[in-house]
Formats: structure tokens, sequence, C-alpha cells
């Protein structure tokens, strides 16, 4: 198989690879109540994911950062298989992507001995509030507001490779609609069977290791 014909994977973090939602998780631990009704807005798409989640951010002080991450690091679970599944992509040569809506101060401890490629956003503490920086922002064929924008980095990376994105909420939308098959759950997954996406669902990451076996997906 040609590079130009290799499977790439693109994978969510939060909520794919753990089984909770870091974000929320910090929101509902240490942020004001108003969270909630910025949270709203970013699912009903009357605010962009980047506007939202950089207000979550600025609703906490810079000095939380140490019990931030201590909370993160013993609250997240790892979601079942997901070691299993890494192992199983490098045996198949296929490249997987962390694509995440994250901050890199928990998606990097916590990925760190999984040596994979990672895409997220970073927090930054050196103001009273946490304000965050987008490195991978949208490009000119994306006018979401994305923050870390997953159809942009399928653009610039994917070429014209087999493209799978896994996934679980609004983040992964419109990174879907570019794929070329989805593996799904939750929010994600009726976004895919509303608009008629190609996909399968899983719950564990043993889910996605027989999705991928199937030779429908695979080519």
């Amino acid at each position: 198989m040609s590079t130009e014909q290799k499977l790439m994977i693109f994978c969510d973090f939060d909520g794919t690879i753990t089984e909770n939602d870091n974000i929320v998780a910090i929101m509902k631990r240490f942020a004001p109540p108003e969270w909630e009704s910025i949270k709203e807005d970013v699912l009903a798409q009357r605010m962009s994911i980047r506007n939202g989640v950089g207000q979550f951010f600025r609703l906490l002080p810079s000095s939380l950062k140490k019990e931030m991450t201590e909370f993160i690091l013993h609250d997240a679970r790892i979601r079942e298989g997901f070691e299993d599944f890494v192992e199983y992509t490098k045996s198949q040569d296929i490249e997987l992507i962390v694509v995440s809506g994250g901050m890199d101060f928990f998606v990097h401890p916590l990925l760190q001995k999984y040596d994979l490629p990672i895409y997220c956003n970073e927090a930054k503490f050196d103001e009273e509030t946490i304000r965050v920086e987008w490195p991978h922002g949208c490009d000119s064929h994306c006018e979401n507001e994305c923050g870390c924008c997953k159809p942009s980095i399928l653009r610039s990376i994917g070429g014209q490779r087999r493209k799978i994105v896994i996934g679980d909420s609004i983040t992964d939308l419109q990174a879907a609609k570019q794929a070329d098959f989805v593996i799904a759950r939750d929010f994600l997954l009726q976004k895919c069977q509303e608009l008629n996406l190609p996909h399968a669902s899983f719950t564990t990451f043993y889910d996605v290791i027989k999705i991928l076996k199937q030779p429908e997906v695979m080519t």
C-alpha cells in the first residue's frame, strides 16, 4: 500500500479516548454557574467552540493550575481497549493522530506513555484568569471558529489518504463531514445518523478494532 493509500485515523480525546469530557469535569468542579449557559450556547451552535471554550477558562483563576491538573490526572479514565487499539494501529501501519479541543496541561500528561502525535489547544496561566491560545486555528476553508480546527488539520496533513474520524461531540462534527468514515458515539453518532454520514457506533476501543477489521471500512 502506497503512502497516499494508507489509512489515517483522527481521534478525539475528551469523551472519546477518555470516558468523560475533561473540560466539562473541570467546569463542574471549579467554575461558577454561568459556565452552563455558555455550554448550552455552544451545543446549540449559537456560539463558536473557540469563543465558548475561551470563555469557559476565563471564568477560572490561573492560581488553580496545580489543583486542576491534579484533579484531572486523578479523575480522567482512559476508555477500555485504548492501549490495545494503539498497538493495533501500529501493527497495521495505520497512522493515528490525536486531535483534541482540550488543553495541553492535561492532554499531554494523560497520553504521554502512548507516544502519539497530538494537536490540542494551549492554556496560559500568565494572567489573573486562564487564557487559551489556539495554535491549530481554522484555515481559509473554515469559518466556524473551531479553536483546534479538526477539519483544517485533516486538510493539512491528510492528503489523499483514506481518513477515519473517531469522536463523540460537536467539536468533531465538521471533521466528520469530510471523513471517509466515522466511528462515533453520543452527540456525534446522532449527527451522523441525521446527515447520513458513513459511520459505525462504538462503546470501547475493542469495538473500534472490530470495525477497522471490516473490509468496507479499510478501503
